[in-house]
This record gives C-alpha cells, sequence and structure tokens, in this order.
C-alpha cells in the first residue's frame, strides 16, 4: 500500500500533506494529556510494528501482505498514540529503507496511519459493547481496505494509472489482505492484555 514517488499529482501531494499534518498535530496536542509512566509504551508499539511490518505472509498471485497496525496501537494505547506512532514507523520506513515516495509520504501516513487510527478506533469503541472480539476484527479489516481504496482513490486522481483498475485491484486483494490483518490484530490485543494489564485503560 506504499505509494512510490511519481503516481500522486503536485495538487493530491499538497493535499494529502496538508491533511496529515493537521491530523499529526492534533494527534500531538490531544496527546499531551498521555500518562506520563505510559509513555515508554509508545516507543514499545513502534518497535513492535515496525518488526512485524517486515514480515509478509503469502495472499495468492505471488501477491504478500503486512500487518499495518494502526487500528491494533489505537485501540490499545488511543487513536492519538496511534497517529505518532504511525507515523514514526512511516517516516523511518521511508527515509531510511526506501519504502514509499518522499512526496508519497502524506498520502501513505494518512492512509496507513490515520484512517486506523481514527476510523477503524471509531468502528471499534461504537461495536465493542455487542462483542468485543468482533469489533476488534471488523475495525482492523476495515482500516486496510478502506486505506486501499483512499490509495486507489489518490492515485485514480492523479490520473497516473486507471482508476478503475487500481481500485478493483486494490481493494480485491486488501480485502483478502485485511483478514490477515484481523486476525493477528485480535491475537496481539488479547496476548498484550494478557501481558501487560497495566495498557487497558489508555485510550481516552
Amino acid at each position: 500500500m506504499h505509494i512510490p514517488d511519481g503516481l500522486l499529482s503536485t495538487p493530491m501531494i499538497v493535499v494529502t500533506y496538508a491533511i496529515t499534518i493537521a491530523g499529526i498535530a492534533y494527534a500531538a496536542k490531544k496527546l499531551r494529556n498521555f500518562p506520563e509512566e505510559k509513555i515508554p509504551l509508545l516507543g514499545l508499539f513502534a518497535a513492535g510494528i515496525f518488526a512485524a511490518q517486515m514480515v509478509n505472509f503469502p495472499i495468492i498471485g505471488g501477491v504478500s501482505g503486512h500487518l499495518l497496525g494502526a487500528t491494533l496501537v489505537a485501540i490499545m494505547l488511543g487513536p492519538y498514540a496511534a497517529v505518532i506512532v504511525m507515523t514514526a514507523v512511516l517516516l523511518i520506513q521511508t527515509l531510511l529503507f526506501g519504502d514509499g515516495g518522499i512526496t508519497a509520504i502524506g498520502a501513505n501516513i494518512l492512509n496507513m496511519g490515520l484512517i486506523g487510527a481514527f476510523i477503524g478506533y471509531g468502528v471499534y469503541t461504537k461495536l465493542r459493547g455487542i462483542n468485543e472480539t468482533f469489533a476488534i476484527a471488523l475495525a482492523s479489516w476495515l482500516s486496510v481496505v478502506l486505506g486501499a481504496g483512499m490509495t486507489a482513490v489518490e492515485i485514480g486522481l492523479s490520473k497516473s494509472l486507471p482508476f478503475m483498475k487500481v481500485l478493483s485491484l486494490m481493494l480485491g486483494y486488501h480485502a483478502i489482505i485485511g483478514i490477515g490483518e484481523a486476525i493477528l490484530t485480535v491475537l496481539i490485543v488479547y496476548a498484550v492484555r494478557a501481558k501487560l494489564p497495566s495498557v487497558e485503560g489508555v485510550p481516552a
């Protein structure tokens, strides 16, 4: 889902950078109330997500996927912490490993960070009263599909590739990848809660 340089038009680059910077600034402002004793968890989750994203699982036709983790972090630490964690992870991936283009950083953080942090977490909070596991799974799956859809929209509006072809491919593959995201997120959330019960209750 990492967009490389050359696929986004200048207006799209400007718009996605503006949205992402505004989202990061808002999250940083809200994060001032984050419990001081839990600040080390930000680094712990950032390292964990970074490592997890290096492990790919096969899908079909040679396509592979990996954990995104934005909704996972949002469920454990809150949406504002998730934005900061995912921003750090995606910046390191781009600047040090060339995973995604520099001109597309705004779009990539929006698609893989902000959407999962805010929309994924919003879906989770609405549904967790019905069934916790279902809420975690659906929220994390949806974060992947919505991120993929947004990626296709950004590329399509930039007119660098045929929109409908990109949209169908992105949604098709990521609907499957999202299942892996859902399974991993459920397993990790329950595992972390079992080992680190102090994490519970952080989300605002």
